[in-house]
């Protein structure tokens, strides 16, 4: 593609060839044939994007990207350009700090931009993003629709799928997916929008038909530094990239949980400049949406949506009042892009959970264990909450018709840890919340990258210390996650509820900069396992 048709809509500062001279933009001669923002993966032809970041300079890397062939490069900061020299490609620059800008628009460019053809939806927030842009991309299909996904769990283009690095990739290969879900026949994409894409400028180049706000609660200090930065983050998806009709204010719908007060000043900011479809519990928040006579039970959620003055009666097998929200944003995504309600309520029904989003791992024991993504104080929170929810009612299990008698008080034990070279503020306040609402806090080993993991469960431990062990409480340290798991099983009595927490769908656990096997899903079942045989040998001793 000729280089001036990439650079549409682009604000260039300067553009040399390699002997200084400036160059006609409009009338370049130059063909580029692919993107690149690492200049080892430098194919003869590309545009080499030389942009800073979090631990290197990109401008450091110019004279490899030539050496390997780049037809073009474009910085965004002045200096340290001693590499272009006689005979070297072109040389692009932009203005700084807007060399994501432009990757982002060129990037569209390369590959037609591929949204205007398509409907794309958005799922930003701090929880609940995964487990969302699931149940839209089902129901979607469910009404017909082939439908596209980009997520932390996996991405589906055509008939593909295939594991997900990033939740939200860079622009060349996040255009590159739209492209091919267009000419594989999908008119629908959802995709999650993490705050570090939007921060980034990952999606600028795309026009998103809806957006879903799910929540925002601290996560990501360690990159944003402040929440006020953190939600301006996650703010430029419904301000500048919904879609626009014919220049003016958004015309697509925001979808916004109306419960968090972060949604609640997003539908105001917004009031008047895009539509809102606001969804929510609480009345008195008003939301569009309305959550009503909502039943949790192990084996799944009845509840009513409320929407438009009628009510319409959901049965779903999701479990905890955070997949009522979830259920909620899907069926406002749905009614946002034209569906009928009855036909949307239909849908959500029909929706099943997502792999790692308390996922119930049932090997025939008489108790429950779940796996769960949990990585959050607010997302723990809501996960033992949603497990005391089904403990203290004593419902009966209608899944597995093992436990027959559920009684009230059962045991609420939780495994978790956090994850190194992350918010360190968040593991006090994980810990403070698993000692005060669990009856057995087990703390081990997350992610720790980098850190010692003695160190970062110090730093948990220290937000357990101002909480009373008594009335039945308990804690351990266990650094091993595979041990810590194979005790919580160990400690469980019948019905009591088992809640692995902060890794859900990840099989790999990151030590040192190096990613081991491990699964939370298999430690369980290995764990349980265990235990039935060790239970089955005391019984042929008759002991």
């Amino acid at each position: 593609m000729k280089l001036s048709t990439l650079l549409d809509g682009v604000k260039v500062k300067t553009m040399k060839d390699g002997r200084g001279d400036h160059m006609d933009i409009d009338g370049s001669p130059i063909d580029i044939g692919g993107l690149s923002i690492d200049s080892r993966r430098v194919r003869a032809g590309d545009l080499f994007f030389a942009l800073k970041g979090g631990r290197a300079d990109g401008k450091a890397f110019i004279a490899d990207a030539i050496s390997r062939g780049a037809a073009a490069v474009l910085a965004d900061s002045p200096g340290g350009m001693d590499e272009v020299k006689a005979g070297a490609p072109a040389f692009i620059e932009v203005g700084e700090g807007e060399g994501r800008l432009a990757l982002s628009a060129i990037a569209a460019n390369f590959y037609g931009n591929p949204s205007r053809r398509l409907a794309v939806i958005g799922v930003t927030g701090t929880n609940g993003k995964t487990t969302t842009a699931f149940l839209i991309q089902q129901a979607l299909e469910c009404l017909g629709k082939k439908t596209g996904l980009i997520g932390t769990i996996k991405y589906i283009v055509g008939q593909v799928e295939k594991a997900a690095p990033f939740t939200t990739p860079e622009a060349p290969e996040f255009q590159s997916m739209l492209r091919a879900m267009l000419e594989a026949g999908q008119t629908h994409v959802v995709t999650e929008v993490s705050s570090h894409a939007l921060a980034q400028r990952r999606v600028d180049g795309t026009s998103f038909r809806a957006a879903v706000f799910t929540n925002l609660t601290r996560d990501h200090l360690d990159f944003h530094k402040t929440m006020e930065d953190y939600f301006e983050a996650k703010k430029r998806l419904f301000t500048v990239l919904l879609e626009k009709e014919k220049g003016k204010n958004p015309s697509a719908p925001a979808i916004i949980n109306m419960d968090d007060p972060f949604g609640r000043r997003l539908a105001r900011e917004l009031s008047g400049k895009a539509p809102v479809i606001g969804f929510g519990i609480e009345e008195e928040n008003a939301p569009d949406i309305r959550a009503a006579s909502i039943v949790n039970g192990a084996s799944g959620l009845c509840f009513e949506i409320v929407y438009l003055g009628r009510g319409y009666e959901v049965n779903s097998g999701l479990i905890g009042v955070h997949n009522v929200y979830n259920l909620m944003s899907a069926f406002g995504a749905l009614v946002g892009l034209g569906f009928g309600a009855e036909e949307a309520a239909a849908a959500i029904q029909r929706l099943k959970g997502v792999k790692g989003r308390f996922e119930r791992i049932d090997c025939g024991q008489d108790f429950i264990v779940a796996v769960d993504y949990a990585h959050t104080p607010d997302a723990l929170e809501r996960l033992i909450g949603a497990a005391r929810e089904i403990a203290k009612d004593g419902m009966h299990d209608r899944i597995t018709d093992r436990i027959s008698d559920l009684k009230t008080g059962r045991k609420i034990i939780v495994v978790f840890g956090c994850g190194g070279d992350r918010d360190r503020g968040k593991r006090a306040q994980m810990g403070h919340l698993a000692a005060s609402l669990a009856d057995l806090a087990i703390v081990t080993s997350d992610n720790p990258r980098s850190e010692d993991p003695l160190a970062i469960i110090d730093d948990i431990k220290a937000g357990m210390d101002d909480i009373n062990a008594a009335a039945g409480k308990a804690r351990l340290f266990i650094p091993d996650r595979a041990e810590a798991i194979r005790k919580a099983v160990g400690t469980a009595a019948p019905g009591d509820i088992v809640l692995i927490a902060g890794k859900g769908h990840e099989d790999y656990q990151e030590i040192k900069g190096v990613r081991h096997p491990f699964s939370d899903q298999a430690a369980a079942v290995l764990a349980i396992k265990e235990l039935a045989a060790g239970r089955q040998a005391i019984k042929e001793r008759g002991c």
